[in-house]
């Protein structure tokens, strides 16, 4: 991590510390390659973001019991176990900074642990939560699911819409951070207006965090993000950038690019210059505004609380996750 995101969130460390810990112990198993490649998975590099939000969401609501930590990890685990599937489907190389699992073992690896890390957070929730916390999480799984489908049947869809951006990144990325704040309010016993501001909070902040990322694939570079930058492109995913980009060209320019692209005969100049168009047409400038605006939403979705240390956390996190650098 850079130094300016490193600081920080050097003040959640003790968060960190503790969610660390439990993590350490998921891979109760008697399969050695199972630990292996979920250690290096699940606990190599990560913001650990979702089950930080978890747990302050928990601490927002009143709810202190030191089993939050345990359960945070449902969290990370489902997120974990989504990058191996997702990396398996568009065969990456690099993830977290690191050769991707998919490179190290092999695919039906990755795609087993990453079965493994689903099947195990799905247990830790059936033995310490009620009804309510699990049938959330199907949800989120399921929305998860169809997220990453949608996104597959659009791959070099050069026709797609913003709208149908949106329903991507709501399900593949905003849904497990709104489960994971939900969720907090949930295991305290908060009121439904409460879970439902939790939860509608998580989803805008999650929306603006995936806009972010993807505006990173045009801007920043495989150091600071730990993955291959131009990788959307690359694998064909019609991301916001480069939506309102194909937007603002001739008609005949945009076929002409889709078929380029579409037929595999794309080389690295034209590579080259489809990225500088999107760096130097305001699309990213663009995508920032609508990050800030679902920041703001989200930011909006916390009145109802009082005042409280995890609120204001709550809030610098939002606004983190907006003006990070990558």
């Amino acid at each position: 991590m850079a130094q300016e995101e490193s600081s920080f969130l050097e003040q959640f460390a003790p968060h960190f510390q503790r969610i660390n810990e439990k993590l350490g112990k998921v891979f109760d198993t008697r399969v050695p390659l199972i630990e292996e490649v979920g250690s290096y998975s699940l606990l190599g590099e990560g913001k650990r973001l979702r089950p930080l939000f978890f747990v302050l969401s928990c601490k927002l609501c009143d709810y202190h019991n030191s089993d939050m930590y345990l359960l945070a990890t449902i969290f990370e685990c489902i997120h974990a176990a989504s990058l191996l599937h997702d990396d398996v489907i568009d065969n990456a190389s690099v993830r977290r900074g690191k050769k991707a699992a998919n490179k190290v073992w092999g695919i039906p690896a990755a795609v087993l642990v990453g079965d493994f890390l689903f099947s195990k957070s799905s247990r830790i929730a059936a033995e310490k939560t009620h009804a309510e916390f699990l049938r959330v999480l199907a949800e989120t799984a399921t929305m998860m699911s169809e997220g990453q489908i949608l996104e597959y049947v659009n791959i070099h869809n050069w026709n797609m819409t913003r709208k149908q951006y949106m329903e991507i990144i709501t399900s593949k990325t905003a849904a497990l951070m709104s489960a994971a704040c939900s969720c907090g309010a949930i295991v305290a016993g908060a009121s439904q207006a409460y879970i439902q501001s939790l939860r509608d909070f998580g989803l805008n902040m999650g929306i603006a965090f995936q806009i972010v990322d993807d505006v990173f694939d045009y801007s920043s570079t495989v150091e600071r993000t730990g993955k291959s930058i131009g990788r959307d492109l690359r694998e064909g995913k019609i991301t916001l950038p480069l939506i309102y980009t194909i937007a603002s060209l001739p008609k005949d320019e945009q076929e002409r690019l889709e078929a380029l692209f579409k037929n595999g005969r794309a080389s690295e100049r034209d590579y080259a210059r489809i990225t500088g168009l999107v760096r130097d047409n305001g699309a990213l400038g663009r995508c920032r505004r609508d990050a800030h605006d679902y920041a703001n939403l989200a930011e909006q979705c916390l009145s109802l609380f009082p005042e409280s240390s995890e609120k204001e956390s709550l809030l610098r996190l939002n606004q983190f996750v907006v003006d990070r650098d990558h």
